[in-house]
């Protein structure tokens, strides 16, 4: 990527608000007559959206005063039970929240937001809350539940048709594929919000949209993101945008840097520290400060250039910006190199390996969580000795004595490392092992469990079927030669009518048991019968929705072991939420191999920390077929609130 910063992209995921007013020139008059409302308003609903009116007119510049305003709104919404104010409070202080980089607080907002907008049965409202949290999952590098949130909202935007919320989820997306070195994938998408946005003329958006497209070219196509980013900057002086006008300036600085052009470049950088400062935002005033110290080193004026990185460095040691820091003190080194201060030019080049090393440490830590803290602790200590001793073998021979007992130690460590590394490989092996096993028998069990279940089906429909048919054909017959009174004609009739609805329930047991639909139609036509029978009952009101389930082409126990889940689950729904509707939908991505099982309720809920410690039959039978196909479930509830279950499950095509 050409350019990272501002906390990976934190300024251009925006919260999905409910409302928003680019007309940034009319700023002060609007929120004078705002306020001058606010005593006059009685505490109700409207003065809910008053609070958030005003607390968005001074977010852009003034996020302190805004969030105090969101959080008025918040507690009039809880005190008048308004679930609507609720979610609007929590979309938009959240988005301030991500901005100060206080995500748990901001994913524990968010997720509240997902359950009450699952209880209101609003797409728009509920595709807005999945997005807000795949923005926090992103913020976190938590990459995967960032994609999954997005495209649940993506999709429900889709299902809406708005074309201006499909371009931001394509917008916001297109960060986690470059996150995921995934350029290409991430040019589309951006490419994709961009034309979007241009059709629908939203400015605003369009900046925000054209800087991160620019965000995605290598140093080596310079001059398409400088086009991007000039573009935006235009807009964003327009829109009185502070916080991106800033943005702009640091990135088109960052390129005339990478140009080496010492006269472009200046400008941009006093311009940025400038918004920095007035925004209060500390990593951008340190990357500004950096740059401000490159052009006073490319134009020889080493002093300046020492003061203005000294700046830099202050800021990104005092909040532990490891990355900026890193940075600080590879430009710091050359500034030293030009003043003559070799000495100081190499320590400061060592601690930036040193940071530099930490970063990398900290990254493997996060991807493979095998090493523990005490290892990784005695490793930085042990990079740290080794590195003093190099510089220390260069003037005396006791130097080099410290140095190879050092060596020593590091080799002693390394081997414990490996040593511990093969014991972590054999315990995993067993692990996997005994993992397999235990799959094996589930197998073993469900399919013996299908197996019976197909034997009692056939008996039942072929045998004892067969055998109340043939009796209610006889008893048919034998009416006829039968003389009998009014009373027994009717008390007959009733008998045969009896007979027949044995037949039928009969039926309707043997097809539960092994659904004949299943066999010959495959998993969406047997799941859509199923529920459509359900429906039908008028015991509950099931919708299904399946989304590119025929392209998945299932083995026939893996679609049985599937049609079995949501049957438990509906059934559980039935038996035990005492709801009025239901959900069921099953999304394949042939993408990434990947089923999405989704059953949703608006019954009473249920307590999750009770569901896992009780073992129940049902519950068990579902995590057991899940486990079995080697996928998660997840189930989120609340008394009164419903429940969602989710199931992802990997898909390995049949081959044709």
């Amino acid at each position: 990527m050409f350019n990272k910063i501002l906390m990976k992209g934190l300024l251009l995921l925006l919260p999905f608000v409910f409302f928003f007013c680019p007309c940034m020139a009319q700023e002060t008059t609007g929120t004078d007559s705002l306020l001058a409302l606010l005593p006059m308003q009685k505490e109700d609903t409207i003065k809910v959206q008053l609070y958030l009116d005003i607390g968005n007119n001074y977010e852009l510049n003034d996020p302190q005063t805004a969030a105090q305003y969101y959080r008025l709104a918040g507690e009039l919404s809880r005190k008048l039970n308004y679930s609507r104010g609720v979610i609007k409070y929590i979309s938009n202080y959240t988005g301030l929240l991500n901005q100060k980089a206080q995500f748990d607080s901001s994913l524990l907002l968010n997720k509240q937001a997902i359950a009450l907008a699952q209880t209101l049965n609003d797409k728009l409202l509920l595709a807005k809350c999945y997005a807000n949290t795949g923005n926090v999952y992103q913020y976190t590098s938590d990459y995967e539940n960032a994609l999954q949130h997005y495209e649940t909202a993506k999709r429900y935007f889709e299902q809406i048709g708005n074309k201006k919320l499909i371009a931001r989820m394509c917008d916001v997306m297109q960060n986690t594929y470059r996150e995921l070195n995934q350029p290409e994938k991430a040019m589309q998408l951006g490419r994709e919000a961009v034309q979007i946005l241009r059709n629908e003329g939203d400015p605003f958006l369009l900046g925000l949209a054209l800087v991160n497209l620019g965000n995605n070219f290598n140093k080596a196509n310079s001059d398409s993101a400088l086009k991007y980013y000039t573009e935006a900057l235009a807009i964003f002086k327009d829109q009185n945008f502070t916080r991106g006008i800033m943005t702009c300036f640091l990135d088109i600085g960052n390129i005339y840097l990478h140009r080496y052009n010492a006269d472009s470049m200046k400008p941009c950088y006093e311009k940025a520290l400038q918004l920095a400062r007035q925004l209060q935002e500390p990593e951008s005033e340190c990357i500004a400060y950096r740059g401000m110290s490159h052009y006073f080193l490319y134009t020889m004026n080493f002093a300046e250039a020492k003061k203005y990185i000294t700046n830099a460095l202050a800021i990104s040691d005092s909040l532990s910006l490891k990355y900026e820091h890193t940075k600080n003190l590879k430009s710091l080194s050359a500034i030293l190199y030009a003043l003559q201060d070799i000495k100081g030019a190499e320590k400061a080049l060592d601690s930036s390996s040193i940071s530099e090393e930490e970063i990398n440490n900290e990254e493997i830590q996060q991807k493979t969580l095998t090493l523990s803290k005490k290892f990784e602790t005695e490793k930085k200590d042990a990079l740290i000795q080794l590195q003093q001793s190099q510089l220390q073998q260069k003037s005396t021979l006791n130097y080099f004595l410290a140095s190879g007992a050092i060596g020593l130690l590091v080799i002693s460590l390394l081997g414990y490392r490996n040593y511990k590394n093969r014991q972590k490989l054999q315990q995993s092996k067993i692990e996997e092992l005994e993992t397999e096993k235990q799959l094996a028998a589930t197998e073993a069990v469900l399919k013996g469990e299908e197996q019976e279940r197909s034997r009692l089906a056939k008996d039942l429909h072929d045998g004892l079927g067969g055998m109340l048919s043939g009796i209610k054909y006889s008893l048919s017959n034998m009416k006829q030669n039968l003389i009998m009174t009014p009373d027994n004609t009717q008390a007959f009739d009733r008998s045969l009518d009896m007979l027949d609805s044995s037949i039928k329930e009969m039926r309707r047991v043997a097809h539960n048991m092994m659904p004949e639909v299943l066999v010959r139609y495959g998993l969406d036509e047997a799941l859509k019968e199923f529920c459509s029978e359900i429906d039908r009952s008028g015991v509950l009101q099931v919708s299904y929705l399946s989304i590119k389930l025929e392209d998945a082409r299932l083995e026939q126990t893996t679609a049985l072991t599937i049609y079995r889940i949501v049957q438990e689950l509906v059934n559980n729904v039935i038996k035990h939420a005492a709801a009025k509707s239901a959900l069921v939908q099953l999304h394949y991505s042939e993408t990434e191999n990947l089923l999405t099982i989704t059953v949703e309720d608006d019954g009473k809920g249920l307590d999750i920390t009770i569901l896992a410690r009780s073992g129940g039959i049902g519950w068990s039978s579902i995590y057991n077929r899940v486990d079995f196909l080697k996928g998660k479930a997840d189930v989120k509830s609340a008394p009164d609130n419903g429940t969602s279950v989710l199931i992802t499950i990997p898909v390995e095509n049949e081959k044709l």
